[in-house]
């Protein structure tokens, strides 16, 4: 599996924070992503605390999740006890939100997510329960877990963007993403198709 050196978590990006007014111009482009098809942007994958790597492929896993993710050491001992981490083994997030948020791949990573699909992912469309197909095998599930902008999020990206991807339109678009975990195992590529089952 090719990766990128792994990278810092990036606390600033190299473009000025967005403001509010510059994301709500752009919320046309932000509803126009592909409402059943789309395409799986970036593949990220979080080896230890505050590195990220960028993946040309990356394995998604029935137990494991992303394999070579971190995800598990973040989870509590009750949500282990109770399953409730597997509701969250995957991190998914719009890629044109993160699109307006930084320029580079490295800085879009910052946000923190393994998954960056061009998809319209809002609640409408993709209420919890969903399933998306991703490349050949893989199939993951929204689940009802919340996925919201937080500190981290406000750090790298700037307190207009937090506002805005928690906004009530925010929340409806889920422009921060949203939780899911995997129903089917299988290779994920950039370039991916990204299929709303």
């Amino acid at each position: 599996m090719a990766a990128t050196p792994p990278v810092g978590v990036l606390h600033t990006v190299s473009v000025p924070p967005a403001t509010t007014a510059h994301l709500t111009a752009r919320i046309d482009h932000l509803r126009a992503a592909p409402a059943q098809i789309g395409t799986v942007e970036l593949v990220i994958r979080r080896p230890a605390h505050g590195t990220r790597e960028i993946l040309d492929e990356g394995v998604l896993d029935e137990v494991d999740g992303m394999v070579g993710d971190n995800w598990l050491s973040r989870a509590t001992a009750r949500a282990i006890e109770t399953g409730r981490h597997l509701d969250a083994q995957v991190n998914v997030m719009s890629a044109r939100m993160v699109a307006l948020l930084a320029d580079t791949p490295q800085e879009r990573a910052g946000a923190g997510d393994q998954l960056y699909l061009d998809l319209d992912i809002s609640v409408a469309n993709l209420p919890t329960g969903s399933r998306i197909s991703l490349g050949e095998d893989a199939v993951i599930e929204v689940t009802a877990k919340p996925h919201a902008g937080c500190k981290k999020f406000t750090a790298r990206f700037g307190e207009d963007a937090m506002r805005f991807v928690n906004s009530e339109v925010g929340t409806e678009l889920r422009l921060r993403g949203f939780n899911a975990r995997v129903v089917r195992g299988g290779v994920v590529r950039p370039g991916d198709k990204a299929v709303i089952l």
